[in-house]
């Protein structure tokens, strides 16, 4: 798995991340034609070389020479992205970014998400940063990405609100859940901007796993800062564990836990397929035993690191729990995908593991089996058989 992990110890910010990919590889003339794909007039990307302290980087600049952008809400953005030669993968974590962008800012200003005007960053250097990074991200083939925690600053800086505090207010709310650092610069380290590409992009904020390192990437800030190079870093790789080494990948979840003696069982039922639709990977109930005797349920929800403090908030306003344990783990994972099969009964999907140095393993997805054998009106091992047959079958031909 090609990971990458961003070295934020001078913060972020849109221009440093296009700097640090075009450094890491990826090729200048995909960043300078970034207003033509998005359909922006009148503006220009510069890449130069910059030199930060004692450190060289590549700053990337957005130029406007033609009339003031537009105030642009998050449907605008939308669709001008939706209109953007990008591929979908990159349409959508832009898309992402932006939404998330907005929802920050509209609690900042106390307005819904959709009617919040962008001001800053729905100028054209920010689609082309967020539209840029996310197209970087595809083309250096990037699969994950771990962070270190931001530096955030301190101090205030000036926006078309007037002054406002450091951390921006909505930078702030994009980190929730994040850790990060202060910091000792008077200065604005981390922009609303680096702040929801991190939010979007990260998928682990603590160290990768051990990875052979192939390219390294260095963007330079706007400005020079006392006592620190103001960077960003990417180091990009290849992980040492996964299909392609013999082994299974190793990737880093969040174990969130809480003990209920006082909750309706119906009640927990019931939450188990909401908190799978909210982004839990997996969750489970176990009967236990509680304090005095008393029997309760021990309810355990596995979930990638960066949605644990969403699904901790669902748990505690949704059950009876005074607190959840969230604790961070490293689990090793088969690499999967879903396939479709044709059986006499119907189409069934399955599920399909590589197994390291042994080839894969095929399981029929328990709805697709319970939905075809319910239209055929046959048993549920007789259609999991026949899909796993077919499957057999279709490989033989293959060989």
């Amino acid at each position: 798995m090609r990971i990458a992990w961003f070295d934020c110890s001078s913060g972020i910010s849109g221009d440093m991340t296009l700097g640090a990919l075009v450094s890491a590889g990826w090729p200048e003339h995909e960043v300078e034609s970034l207003p033509d794909r998005l359909g922006l007039e009148g503006v220009r990307v510069r890449v130069s070389e910059a030199r930060r302290g004692p450190i060289s980087a590549v700053r990337v600049e957005v130029d406007v020479e033609g009339p003031r952008q537009p105030q642009r809400k998050l449907d605008d953005v939308t669709a001008l992205l939706a209109r953007a030669d990008l591929p979908p993968r990159a349409r959508e974590r832009a898309q992402e970014v932006f939404r998330r962008l907005a929802e920050a800012e509209g609690r900042v200003h106390g307005t819904p998400a959709a009617e919040t005007h962008f001001h800053e960053v729905g100028a054209a250097d920010a689609l082309v940063d967020v539209a840029g990074a996310a197209l970087g991200i595809e083309g250096l083939g990037i699969e994950r990405v771990h962070a270190a925690p931001p530096r955030l600053g301190r101090g205030q800086v000036r926006s078309e609100h007037g002054l406002l505090p450091v951390p921006a207010p909505a930078t702030a709310f994009l980190l929730e859940g994040a850790p990060v650092e202060i910091g000792e610069v008077e200065a604005e380290l981390t922009t609303p901007t680096g702040a929801a590409l991190l939010a979007a992009m990260v998928t682990d904020w603590s160290a990768p796993p051990v990875f052979r390192l192939e390219r390294v990437g260095t963007g330079a800030g706007a400005r020079d800062l006392p006592g620190q190079p103001n960077v960003l870093r990417v180091l990009i790789g290849e992980s040492e564990t996964g299909a392609g080494s013999g082994g299974p990948a190793r990737g880093r979840v969040a174990v969130l836990e809480t003990a209920l003696d006082d909750e309706n069982p119906q009640v927990v039922g019931a939450l188990v397929p909401r908190l799978l639709a909210a982004g839990a990977l997996d969750a489970m109930v176990v009967p236990s035993v509680m304090k005095k005797g008393r029997p309760g349920m021990w309810l355990i929800v596995i979930a990638a690191p960066n949605d644990a403090a969403p699904l901790a908030r669902m748990l505690l306003l949704e059950t009876t729990s005074l607190g959840v344990r969230v604790r961070h783990e490293d689990r090793y994972e088969l690499e999967r995908r879903v396939d479709e099969v044709d059986t006499p009964f119907g189409r069934v999907a399955l599920k399909i593991a590589t197994l390291p140095g042994t080839g894969e393993r095929a399981v029929p997805e328990f709805e697709s089996v319970r939905a075809v054998a319910e239209r055929a009106g046959r048993p549920l091992r007789e259609v999991s058989e026949a899909a796993l047959a077919a499957w057999r079958a279709r490989g033989e031909r293959t060989r």
